[in-house]
């Protein structure tokens, strides 16, 4: 497995069309970040990472 930094959790159950964790991540994107959102299924959490190596 790839080491990652968590950058943010969010939880999966957001309100209808609320994206938090999409907008976390293009918000770190625009910063210029390789950032990715990924879901935790045991936690029910949505993460935005980032893999180690690319760290800014």
């Amino acid at each position: 497995m790839t080491a990652r930094e968590v950058l943010g959790r969010f939880p999966a159950g957001a309100p209808r069309g609320s994206w938090p964790a999409e907008e976390f991540a293009e918000a770190r994107r625009a910063e210029g970040q390789a950032v990715t959102v990924v879901q935790d299924i045991r936690t029910d959490e949505f993460l935005v990472v980032v893999p180690a190596g690319d760290q800014r």
